[in-house]
């Protein structure tokens, strides 16, 4: 491809080199192991490496072009292009190589602490029913089509990634794709190089603040604006705090869904259901939508997840008929996710593994009155120990039984995060019992239950793998729940 073609729209001056006009490049690359002969390299400055310290290994792997935010050495028939921000560059250089895939899709942004997985699912769930193939890029995977399913290594991609995506995406005859879009993502400007059709707006509660992440709240909620400056039509969760610092700046057009009467999409009437160890709630919406409303999935944050496929599939001018039968039938893998065991008692999967998370999570259920909640969980080695005091006394202070076990625990040993689990279990005063080893507590909670119970297997969701010493090893939950059904040793 034509070098000045792929940088009609990037801000750069030449520091060295020939003239570009008539070069070509084979293709784009920001990690120099994948450089190939003819490539432009970005040199990308990393919160692990700099790029630009690999920019001559780059050279020696016959890369042509090299585009950079500080000098570099090279040698000096090497094409040298300095630009202000490096991930800017790869961005549109991106987008250009793949042919601006974006402009051939309605692309559909969701950003929030919390919902943007479930939403996209609900959303990309009522978009196929309705005949429109949409493809997915998440927490969870990435689907092109039902056949071509990739895992996910982050939430939101490289820019690169996103647009090569893209290009399959469309390439496939998919019209939509729905995408998480994360802080870390508008932050790091993986998402620049095309404009979103829709953005979304959940939530925002304190997260991903740290060294390594955002230096404080206010970078962090930002951050999460940046979508808005970004989309055509803007859809916002009334009800959150933050609305209105998260619409500073909007270049959108706005409109709000939430429980409050001045919404454009108002939530009333909720009734939590509960029947046969399967959990769910139904609630009337009206404004700029009029239907009654059931989901299988439990919980106020459903309500509100819901109203977001409600808001964008109605823009597709898609039948209520299709809306309200694709939100009945939907399931996300680790969100909620609840196990045909026994119609007795419930058990459900979910990814909750801070003490944020896990706080909404076991507020929701103890509004269906279960006998009993039930929260088994671990943490993960290598991380906060902070973490493990507060989900401790989260879980000790809203189950009637906690069941500390194992997560991923890495490179530490199993039973010094247990303990420290533990020590916030005892500071709430809850009952609980550790048993290290998951697949065993996971058995333990089953053929113990007691009918009414509703038991939350937490924190791992939709991994199928526990994580020891640098090996992850198979495991996934879902099985070890068949294995213990396939025994029959509880109540039926």
């Amino acid at each position: 491809m034509e070098l000045a073609g792929l940088l009609k729209k990037v801000d750069y001056k030449q520091i060295q080199g020939a003239s570009i006009n008539g070069v070509c490049v084979s293709g784009i690359a920001y990690d120099s192991r994948k450089v190939q002969e003819g490539s432009l390299f970005v040199c990308i400055s990393g919160a692990v490496s700099d790029g630009h310290a690999f920019a001559k290994d780059a050279v020696s792997k016959s890369a042509v072009v090299i585009v950079t935010e500080k000098p570099v050495d090279v040698p000096e028939y090497v094409i040298v292009l300095e630009t202000k921000d490096s991930r800017v560059a790869l961005a549109e250089l991106s987008a250009a190589y793949f042919g601006y895939p974006a402009n051939e899709l309605s692309v559909i942004g969701i950003t929030g602490t919390k919902g943007k997985t479930t939403a996209t699912y609900m959303m990309r769930s009522v978009l196929e029913a309705s005949g429109i193939k949409t493809g997915l890029i998440g927490t969870i995977e990435t689907i092109i089509s039902d056949g071509d399913i990739i895992p996910s290594q982050n939430t939101t991609p490289e820019s690169y990634i996103i647009q090569e995506t893209f290009r399959k995406m469309a390439d496939a005859g998919c019209k939509c794709v729905v995408m998480e879009v994360s802080s870390q993502g508008l932050k790091l400007h993986r998402t620049d190089g095309f404009i979103f059709d829709y953005g979304i707006f959940t939530n925002l509660a304190p997260d991903h603040i740290g060294p390594a992440e955002h230096k404080d709240l206010a970078e962090y909620i930002y951050c999460k604006s940046l979508l808005f400056r970004q989309c055509k039509h803007g859809i916002f969760n009334i009800d959150d705090s933050h609305v209105s610092e998260i619409l500073k700046g909007h270049t959108c057009d706005v409109e709000t869904y939430g429980f409050s009467d001045s919404a454009d999409l108002v939530a009333s009437e909720v009734e939590f259901s509960g029947k046969g160890g399967m959990l769910g709630v139904k609630y009337h919406l009206s404004g700029l939508a009029e239907m009654d409303v059931e989901i299988s999935i439990p919980g106020k944050f459903s309500v509100y997840n819901s109203m977001i496929a409600v808001a964008v599939c109605r823009r597709f001018g898609i039948s209520s008929d299709i809306i309200l039968k694709s939100l009945l039938n939907v399931h996300v893998k680790g969100r909620t996710e609840l196990l045909d065991v026994s119609p007795k008692f419930t058990v459900m999967i979910d990814y909750a593994h801070n003490a944020m998370s896990l706080k909404s999570l076991l507020e929701t259920l103890k509004e269906y009155n279960p006998k009993r909640l039930v929260c088994l969980f671990g943490c993960g080695g290598n991380r906060s120990r902070e973490r493990r005091f507060e989900m401790g006394e989260v879980s000790s202070a809203l189950a009637d039984l906690t069941v500390i076990t194992s997560d991923n625990p890495r490179n530490e040993d199993p039973v010094a995060i247990t303990n420290d689990i533990e020590t916030g279990v005892k500071k709430a005063g809850g009952q609980y019992i550790t048993i290290i080893n998951r697949p065993d507590a996971i058995r333990y909670v089953i053929e113990n239950a007691m009918e009414g119970d509703v038991i939350v297997l937490a924190g791992k969701g939709h991994e199928d793998y526990q994580e020891i010493k640098g090996k992850k090893y198979h495991m996934d939950e879902r099985e070890l729940v068949a294995d213990v059904v396939r025994d029959g040793n509880f109540i039926k």
